[in-house]
């Protein structure tokens, strides 16, 4: 990650519009799939939104933050940054 708190802010809202295209991409997959993988896969897509509006959520707060607290954060936010990456890798690999 970045070092400074311009560069972390930048990357982070870079992983946020790449986590939107994938959700677009993931909804049209939905619309394409079965009606039984509909469900499943709206059922992923509410889940991974609702990650990736925590994490806005977080940037948001981030944004906000004072030049020294912003260190503070960091980890915090990179854990919860990993965790919905993961969630968005897991979706990929499940819809292939």
């Amino acid at each position: 990650m970045p070092n400074t708190r311009e560069e972390y802010i930048r990357t982070l809202r870079d992983k946020l519009e790449l986590w939107k295209a994938q959700l677009e991409k993931l909804e049209v997959q939905a619309a394409l799939a079965k009606a039984e993988a509909r469900v499943e896969y709206h059922e992923q897509i509410t889940d991974l939104r609702h990650k990736r509006d925590e994490a806005k959520r977080k940037l948001d707060e981030l944004q906000h933050a004072g030049e020294h607290a912003w260190k503070d954060m960091k980890a915090g936010l990179e854990l919860a940054w990993d965790a919905v990456e993961a969630a968005f890798a897991s979706a990929r690999a499940r819809f292939k």
